[in-house]
């Protein structure tokens, strides 16, 4: 072997090792420019042959049929036909026209026959509009290391908290949906979803309310940015109250504003905060509840007493908090109807639903079960090893697996810090705001 080839020989070994680091590292540069064109051509070459085997052709039309009648030949079946290709940084987007007599439930049913023949990470469907078809060829697990895209111009309480597996961002839309169930076990990655979502908001005109009765570990962090924070049952049950309050004042000021009867109680107005004019409108309002299960809690005949006042507040907030501007975010290990009375009332009110890693199945059916059995089994499917990853669902019975960033508390706390200036002051609850210095406790002397 000569000195050429074993120059040409040591290139070739550097280029592939490059391009394996770069697939490594950098797994969208390495879609980017090399392997999105060959799966482009892979699917070029590959599609008839692919779209018959998987049945997603159908017969000639009787026009084709009369033509090759008279023209003595034999007409192909008709397939569905690609009118746009783009490419992205997780994958390819083909815009499809379907053909009469086609559905997207076909295609679904295919999905992995098409994952298979196309040599793709995972495929994904989703109709456009009627005969249309937007497919998603997924060229790597976009959810090993979490990049979340660009998520367009801010909207208020709309927030992109993970990323979908389709490459998509998930967002937390408030307005979309008003209440959410937050559920994992220890080290699942929640406390990692509730910190995007902390610092997502903070930036927003938004008032953000914690209850943590793990004594503030969780959310005392973030005091800067809230303008209230209970961190006792006993503090909690009092500022449930103040929460009811304010609901209620909010409610007097719609009905006040748009002039209804004085005698209209405020279960019968159907507008809300949204209809107000912008200068008399409420600052909204998003409560954090870290761990709900401590509410729920009671050893003696005083403690059930004052569960059941903040479970009835609770679920008042969840029934009509929505109209007035006050959003819910309930997390927890467990949440069921073993936790006590009001419990499942207050669950039929969470309408997002998001489970990471859980220890059982049953607490998987309980944020799941009335979604899809399908999400259930993906939740239980979550490993120890996948930390952040979640089943995102709601009652509409749509679900996907989606990632959260890795975001650290320091980085939440200094977001919550940059922002301290739009933290509102509510009247209803001066009481509740976190303490701007901090306590001073005595330490234990390090033994030599």
């Amino acid at each position: 072997m000569t000195g050429g080839h074993i120059a040409a020989l040591a290139a070739l070994v550097l280029i592939a090792v490059g391009l394996l680091v770069l697939r490594r590292l950098r797994p969208a540069w390495f879609w980017g420019l090399f392997a999105a064109p060959a799966k482009l051509l892979r699917i070029a070459v590959t599609y008839r042959s692919v779209m018959e085997s998987c049945g997603l052709d159908e017969p000639p039309s009787r026009i084709r049929l009369t033509i090759a009648a008279a023209t003595r030949r034999t007409p192909a079946r008709m397939l569905p036909r690609i009118t746009r290709v783009r490419i992205n940084a997780n994958g390819l987007v083909l815009r499809i026209r379907m053909r009469p007599g086609q559905e997207v439930r076909d295609f679904e049913t295919a999905g992995e026959r098409l994952r298979h023949s196309w040599r793709a990470y995972a495929v994904h469907m989703s109709p456009l509009r009627p005969g249309w078809l937007q497919l998603r060829v997924i060229g790597y697990d976009v959810l090993r290391r979490v990049v979340m895209p660009e998520a367009g111009s801010p909207e208020l309480l709309r927030v992109p908290v993970a990323l979908r597996a389709d490459g998509l961002p998930h967002f937390r839309d408030y307005r979309a949906i008003a209440h959410e169930l937050v559920m994992g076990a220890t080290e699942s990655g929640k406390s990692v979803y509730l910190r995007g979502l902390i610092a997502g908001l903070a930036s927003q005109p938004v008032a953000l309310v914690g209850i943590d009765c793990k004594w503030g570990v969780e959310l005392a962090p973030f005091s800067r940015r809230l303008s209230a924070l209970a961190c006792t049952p006993e503090e909690a049950a009092d500022l449930l109250d103040a929460l009811v309050s304010e609901m209620t004042d909010r409610y007097e000021l719609i009905r006040t504003i748009q002039q209804f009867a004085p005698g209209t109680g405020p279960e019968g107005i159907s507008s809300d905060i949204w209809g107000l004019p912008e200068d008399l409108r409420p600052v909204p309002l998003v409560l954090f509840v870290d761990e709900v299960a401590e509410l729920f809690l009671a050893s003696t005949a005083a403690d059930e007493k004052r569960r059941d006042r903040m479970v009835t507040q609770l679920v008042r907030i969840a029934q009509l908090g929505r109209a007035a501007g006050i959003y819910l975010e309930i997390c927890g290990q467990r949440f069921g109807a073993e936790l006590g009375k009001g419990a499942t009332a207050l669950r039929a009110q969470l309408t997002g639903r998001i489970s990471h890693r859980v220890n059982d199945e049953t607490t998987a059916k309980m944020a799941l079960g009335d979604i899809s059995p399908l999400a259930v089994m993906a939740a239980t499917a979550i490993g120890p090893d996948q930390r952040g990853t979640a089943i995102a669902g709601d009652s509409s019975g749509g679900w996907s697996i989606v990632r959260s960033p890795l975001l650290t508390l320091d980085q939440a706390v200094a977001a919550c810090a940059e922002h301290a200036r739009l933290t509102p002051d509510l009247p209803g609850l001066a009481s509740f705001r976190p303490q701007s210095t901090p306590v001073s406790y005595a330490l234990v002397p390090d033994k030599d």
